[in-house]
């Protein structure tokens, strides 16, 4: 059965929502997090970026707000309704059922929160239980260790290496690859909402209990 194309839809949980990107909307909140030469750093495994003046990260945003493949989200904190960064759908197989959670950005303040792991499982549910894939894939360079701690916590499965997989900013890049299926995603599913669960962290905010 082929998998339904991804739509610029609203997905909402107890700590993220994910929206269609839109520098007219999200920029404000946008650039003080992402942009500027204070945050060029966060650029470095993107093939895009940084972007030094709000100009420039203006039209980065609608650039990629303009695409379908890969198709961009804001991710808003559902407390303060900001933008804290943002992430795309891509590379979608729709004949296959394979998609991939790619060109992520996070913001320092959305980095290692529950706001960021809940946009994660935003994702998965939708690409499982409302896309009908069976593949859902996250790749990233083999030198970016935050980045394949991060798939593995998530309960991606690393697939290995694939070598000078693509040109990144004129140089080589390896690439990473992780996967996780449809069998795995129930209980990938009920480790995200165990972990999910306020019960499941202090009054100062710390996890009682990892991913897993």
């Amino acid at each position: 059965m082929i998998a339904r194309l991804p739509e610029r839809t609203l997905l909402s949980g107890q700590y993220a929502r994910l929206e269609p990107l839109d520098s007219a909307k999200h920029l404000d909140d946008l650039w003080p997090r992402v942009g500027g030469e204070h945050n060029a750093a966060l650029w470095t495994w993107m093939p895009d970026g940084p972007y030094l003046s709000k100009t420039d990260l203006d039209a980065g945003l609608t650039a990629k707000a303009a695409t379908a493949d890969p198709l961009f989200f804001a991710v808003i904190d559902q407390r303060s309704t900001r933008a804290t960064g943002f992430a795309s759908l891509m590379r979608i197989e729709a004949k296959h059922g394979v998609i991939e959670v790619g060109g992520v950005m996070y913001s320092p303040e959305l980095q290692r929160s529950r706001i960021a792991t809940e946009a994660m499982y935003l994702f998965a549910r939708y690409v499982f239980e409302d896309l009908g894939n069976r593949r859902f894939e996250w790749k990233c360079d083999s030198l970016n260790e935050p980045s394949r701690r991060a798939a593995k916590r998530l309960g991606f499965q690393f697939e290995g290496i694939f070598r000078q997989h693509m040109m990144i900013k004129g140089e080589n890049r390896d690439t990473a690859w992780f996967s996780m299926l449809d069998t795995e995603w129930p209980a990938r599913k009920a480790a995200f909402e165990r972990w999910l669960d306020p019960a499941n962290f202090t009054a100062a905010g710390t996890q009682l209990r990892p991913l897993r």
